[in-house]
């Protein structure tokens, strides 16, 4: 691998600060944990503050001449848990935080919002479940560090450091208690693989079986209507899993460098990002034995890293955050045709989330940008501050208390060890803020080199 420049990302609780020269995770620190050992129930309570730490005023991290900087809507907002009920939407803020959930056992890593629920990883052994801003349960896993979760019904699963997936299952007579339900690769189809010498390969002067990856899971992504549950690894892999009996369908070799994302669009496209500064396209043939999947075209090759990926609902946009802080898109309507890239974090962007016509990215900068897109005009409507390390993960869903008007909830996970929660509203594209859109596309943005990547790219 090549030599990158790193420096320290974030002093205090063993993180270490970095220029992020060229990203390769955020957790240098973090080793493989392979404890063996069942997995059990861990209820415990915690605090949950509804005032925010943060400042109330915008820091603006973009770079000199950024769009963020060149913006009227260059204001000041009071990020404290507005008094407004639900019912009277139009007097709440249209940015605003709402809630801040801290626990002190770990940084967050990972989130994932179903219905009123909350549910959090971190680098301690426990995925926390909130509810009303208010710890609501929890169960642990003995695999330690919680990459990644995504919840499809009554299952969740987590991918986690040692490179495993565990699925987890909600009792019917009890929502408050989660039960293990099994564990990726199951150990029947450990036993079986084992026993013919061309199931295993080669990694690092090691073997390994080819169902099993071989360093930390990185990234879930489910695809419902296939059935189907993809895993990316530092391994340079990515694999295939069914969902109804945990089989694993396939494995692909595809990256020179960690896969830091995968995402599994509607139809047959999946696609990836890298360490090694590529984002890949893949389509999906259905086969006798499971699944078959081909490189399709390689839609970005660049010397940094690409760090997370996130695509909207219908699938018509997909964006890639890179450790130079930049936002590329691509619209998938126009035979997936560059539509030009955001600029405005000064450190890498580590995590990407979109939701109706919002795009959320989130940055070693310790910022959340909130990204309106109309057609390919991308409008800043607003830099969330508060986080006191850098923004790791987010999630949204609907608010389905704000009546009057659309609402999205945002969870931003941190490695300041908290979850903040905001309300950000459709409606303040509305007045003055249809005057300050300004295209960040049809040219490739610059900005200035990152501060905030670690030595490897991997995350």
């Amino acid at each position: 691998m090549r030599k990158l420049e790193s420096t320290m990302l974030e002093q205090g609780d063993g993180i270490q600060k970095s220029k992020f020269g060229k990203i390769r995770h955020s957790d240098p620190n973090m080793s493989m944990t392979s404890t063996e050992g069942d997995d059990d129930l861990c209820l415990r309570r915690s605090s949950a503050s509804a005032n925010g730490s943060g400042p109330s005023e915008l820091n603006r991290s973009s770079g000199e001449g950024s769009p963020m900087m060149m913006s009227p809507w260059n204001q000041t907002f009071n990020f404290n848990k507005s008094p407004s009920t639900p019912d009277d939407d139009k007097n709440v803020p249209p940015h605003s935080l709402i809630g801040s959930l801290t626990r002190e056992e770990g940084h967050i890593y990972s989130l994932a919002a179903w219905n009123d629920l909350l549910y959090t990883g971190s680098d301690s052994k426990n995925i926390r479940v909130w509810k009303n801003l208010k710890e609501y349960t929890g169960f642990k896993s003995n695999s330690g560090l919680v990459k990644a979760i995504v919840i499809s019904g009554q299952k969740i699963y987590t991918g986690h450091q040692d490179g495993r997936i565990r699925v987890w299952k909600t009792s019917l007579k009890n929502p408050g208690v989660h039960k293990r339900a099994g564990t990726l690769p199951t150990l029947k189809d450990i036993l079986k693989s084992s026993i013919k010498p061309s199931n295993y390969i080669d990694v690092k002067r090691k073997r390994y079986l080819w169902i099993k990856h071989s360093d930390a899971l990185s990234c879930l992504s489910l695809n419902e209507e296939q059935d189907l549950l993809y895993s990316a690894s530092w391994d340079k892999t990515f694999k295939v899993w069914r969902t109804s009996d945990y089989k694993c369908l396939e494995s692909v070799q595809a990256h020179d460098d960690a896969v830091n994302s995968v995402v599994s669009s509607t139809g047959d496209t999946v696609f990836t990002g890298s360490a090694d500064g590529t984002v890949k396209v893949w389509k999906r043939e259905r086969v006798k034995k499971g699944t078959k999947h081909t490189l399709s075209q390689t839609l970005l090759q660049q010397e940094i890293a690409v760090t997370a990926l996130a695509i909207d609902n219908p699938a018509s946009v997909l964006y890639c955050g890179s450790s130079d802080g930049l936002v590329n898109f691509w619209e998938l309507e126009k035979d997936l045709a560059h539509g030009g890239a955001l600029k405005g974090h000064k450190l890498a962007v580590l995590c990407l989330e979109a939701a109706g016509n919002f795009v959320f990215s989130g940055s070693a900068d310790k910022t959340i940008y909130v990204w309106r897109r109309d057609n390919n005009i991308h409008t800043c409507l607003s830099v969330l501050t508060g986080h006191t390390g850098p923004v790791k993960c987010l999630t949204v869903e609907k608010d389905q208390k704000a009546k009057n008007e659309m609402r999205w909830k945002l969870y931003s996970g941190s490695l300041d060890k908290s979850v903040k929660v905001w309300s950000v509203s459709e409606y303040a594209q509305l007045g003055s803020t249809q005057q300050n859109q300004h295209q960040a596309v049809g040219c490739e943005s610059e900005s200035s080199p990152s501060d905030g990547r670690s030595s490897s790219g991997r995350y």
